[in-house]
């Protein structure tokens, strides 16, 4: 949906990237070379440098665009911009000790401006892009700026746009009206309604609206080129989003297949390059991990061994991609003499009815009487789950991914195991990191699903973070 007030919106923050970065270019410069009386490299003069860097520029920002630091996915979300800033400022001096190289002649005056550029570039820009967020937002409140759309669909996917729409002023997107059936009106909504499409499509010029949105392809291929050809007369964007989004998420290519588009889709991003780097990441962190860890590891099992007598170590079986059988293993928590059955038979054979029926339900329970004060400690700190760093360097399970479900849960997914296996389940994943420890097992399967069919590695490192966060705080999905 990239509509005209987005195009001027990455405009601007191109303009005022420029302007940051030859701010923090001069005042590396200054701090290194007036304040600091240490002998330089190289006497460069001020309009020397500053020229070179004009040049150098154009550069670093085209890296900002490769790395998507100009595009909605990027600049909506805080955390994976902020990564992507870093990650382009390392890569920005890097290019600068390479020109330097390249041409053979001085442009820093001494090794520290590089470090101080790329210090003061990285954070000038978070703080630059911060403050331009909150204008925007302070503007999108005011009604400025604001994709005004109409909204064309049948389906529970308009509904949810709608609801989605009004319930926000922060996103920049206005529902001015809406054309479908009366069950897709959002609750206390002020947008227009036309039960009619050609009556909705007559008014777009008078609602001023400069997008739509349809959800839901009509049986008959006049109205859809009518829609289109709305948009077109009206010199205005145009997007569909499939009611059927299975169809459509994952991983799409578009090629010609006998003159006509063909789009192909995969299951999961996570395909090709994509998971050959995952797996180097997995084996290379999973090795130093396995080395550091190591004296805790020790320390716990003989604390195990003397605590809780009995295997030290619970080895269960479980799911992993393409629904492989892996063996889990962790620290045990329970008595022994448990966690050879299924939960629920386990509580019955106890008399407690009541856990059964809690885990049937959410396929966990809140006081699990089987678990010792020992592994009470482990399971509260997660410790339990450290032995899992084996599984990930032998290749059964990655760093994040899906939770490994157990054999008899395949059914419960309802037919969506194969999407969910798509990818190799992990030791952490985004249901442990969601902060909702209260969600069913269907809508941690529709978390965990979200991920399948949206990998980034950017995801996986903003879950790795926000693992690390709730395993301090014991927050999180248990």
């Amino acid at each position: 949906m990239l509509g005209r007030n987005i195009r001027f919106y990455s405009l601007i923050l191109i303009i005022i990237d420029t302007v940051v970065l030859l701010g923090a270019f001069s005042i590396a410069y200054i701090a290194r070379v007036q304040y600091d009386p240490r002998p330089l490299v190289a006497n460069i003069h001020a309009y020397d440098y500053l020229y070179n860097f004009i040049l150098i520029v154009p550069f670093w920002i085209m890296i900002f665009t490769l790395l998507g630091l100009y595009q909605t996915a990027t600049y909506n979300r805080r955390l994976l911009e902020w990564a992507k800033i870093t990650v382009g400022s390392f890569i920005g001096i890097l290019f600068v000790i390479g020109w330097q190289y390249a041409t053979n002649q001085n442009i820093l005056p001494a090794r520290l401006v590089a470090v101080y550029a790329f210090v003061i570039a990285t954070v000038l820009i978070i703080f630059e892009r911060e403050v331009f967020r909150f204008v925007r937002n302070y503007m999108f409140k005011r009604g400025k700026g604001v994709n005004k759309i109409l909204l064309i669909g049948t389906s529970d996917v308009a509904k949810d746009i709608a609801t989605n729409l009004s319930q926000t002023s922060k996103k920049g997107y206005e529902i001015v009206a809406i054309s479908g059936p009366r069950r897709i009106l959002p609750d206390h909504t002020k947008s227009k309604y036309y039960s009619k499409l050609s009556h909705a499509l007559e008014n777009i010029s008078t609602d001023k609206i400069n997008m739509v949105i349809q959800t839901d392809l009509y049986d008959s291929p006049d109205c859809n080129q009518k829609v289109l050809q709305a948009t077109q007369s009206n010199h205005i964007s145009y997007s569909f989003i499939p009611g059927e989004s299975e169809f459509y998420s994952g991983k799409n290519t578009i090629d010609i297949f006998l003159g006509y588009p063909m789009i192909s889709v995969y299951q999961t991003p996570l395909i090709g390059w994509g998971a050959i780097l995952k797996r180097f990441f997995d084996l290379f962190f999973g090795i130093i991990l396995a080395i550091l860890l190591s004296p805790i590891l020790l320390i716990i099992l003989i604390i195990k061994k003397i605590a809780d007598p009995g295997p030290a170590f619970y080895v269960s079986n479980r799911l992993s991609q393409f629904s492989k059988p892996i063996k889990l293993i962790k620290f045990r928590s329970m008595d022994s003499k448990f966690g050879s059955r299924d939960a629920a038979e386990e509580f019955r054979e106890m008399g407690r009815k009541d856990l059964a029926h809690e885990y049937e339900k959410h396929r966990k329970v809140e006081n699990d009487p089987r678990i010792t004060k020992f592994g009470h400690f482990l399971r509260v700190t997660s410790l339990d789950e450290l032995p899992q760093i084996f599984n990930v360097v032998r290749g059964d399970l990655s760093l994040v991914g899906p939770r490994p479900i157990l054999p008899q849960e395949a059914k419960l997914a309802h037919g969506r195991t194969a999407l969910l296996h798509s990818v190799k389940s992990g030791v952490t994943g985004i249901w442990q990191v969601s902060g909702r420890s209260e969600l069913s097992f269907d809508e941690r399967i529709e978390l965990e699903l979200f991920y399948a069919q949206n990998w980034t590695f950017w995801l996986d490192i903003k879950i790795l973070f926000k693992t690390i966060g709730v395993v301090i705080r014991k927050q999180g999905a248990k």
